[in-house]
């Protein structure tokens, strides 16, 4: 089996290592090591790769956090080829150390209980290049997908709409699709969490966790940019009018 790269959810976790460590790297006998080795190779991310006893060894691990740690800005000696996702993990890190620590928390737990294993792959868990830059990596994302396509908790999102009697509507830009298509329109409509997993953590989903979204705008709150795969319907609607200045503002 060739070598297999990190992705963004392996070096989520390790770069979060180095950093409670001082932003030192740690030795293959640490058993902070020991234990993140375990739990990489149980992570549903490269299929059959955890039959291999080389990947991601104690070994394997001490190596990445060498190269974590040598790609701080202030670390004095040669710093080690870790590539460009390292060298972006390592400068999320520190634009942003709560978030990131509270994405590698929610990442740890969402393991911990066994979801992220039950989730299937998400067609669009990943960005236009193939790969999670996010925040949260690619498995908090599937997590968060899964849940937001299950048609049980869709419809009753829709059923507590209309008991408060407010429109099934888009909540971003407000495009309703029974008055656009008449009945072949009605109540078709998406939802997505308005707190992202690596925020709220993975925890059960309530229906005030949930947004009414039209389908373009649904894609827009998930779409990778910038290094954030998450929007608020309220963050949504800002763009919307900063974008459409002339045009009529949707409604709140």
């Amino acid at each position: 089996m060739g070598q297999i790269s990190w992705v963004r959810d392996e070096l989520l976790l390790a770069c979060a290592l180095v950093m409670e460590n001082g932003w030192r790297e740690l030795r293959q006998n640490d058993l902070r090591v020991l234990e993140l080795s375990d739990l990489l190779r149980s992570l549903p991310l490269h299929e059959n790769a955890s039959t291999d006893s080389r990947f991601r060894s104690p070994n394997s691990v001490s190596r990445k956090t060498t190269d974590i740690a040598t790609a701080h800005p202030d670390h004095t000696g040669t710093a080690t080829k870790g590539g460009r996702p390292t060298q972006k993990i390592v400068a999320d890190f520190l634009a942003d150390p709560t978030g990131m620590l509270d994405a590698a928390g929610a990442l740890r737990a969402g393991i911990a209980s066994g979801e992220l294993h039950k989730a299937p792959i998400q067609p669009d868990e990943v960005d236009e290049d193939g790969e999670s830059s996010a925040r949260e990596g690619r498995l908090l994302v599937r997590l968060a997908l899964h849940r937001e396509r299950d048609r049980g908790l869709r419809n009753r999102k829709i059923q507590q709409v209309r008991k408060l009697n407010q429109p099934v509507r888009c909540e971003a830009c407000t495009f309703d699709f029974g008055a656009t298509y008449g009945p072949l329109g009605a109540d078709y409509i998406e939802v997505h969490h308005v707190t992202p997993l690596h925020v709220s953590g993975p925890s059960e989903t309530r229906l005030e966790d949930l947004a009414l979204l039209c389908a373009n705008c649904h894609r827009m709150c998930h779409r990778n940019y910038a290094g954030e795969a998450w929007r608020t319907p309220g963050a949504l609607r800002e763009a919307i009018r900063a974008a459409t200045p002339h045009a009529a503002s949707p409604a709140s």
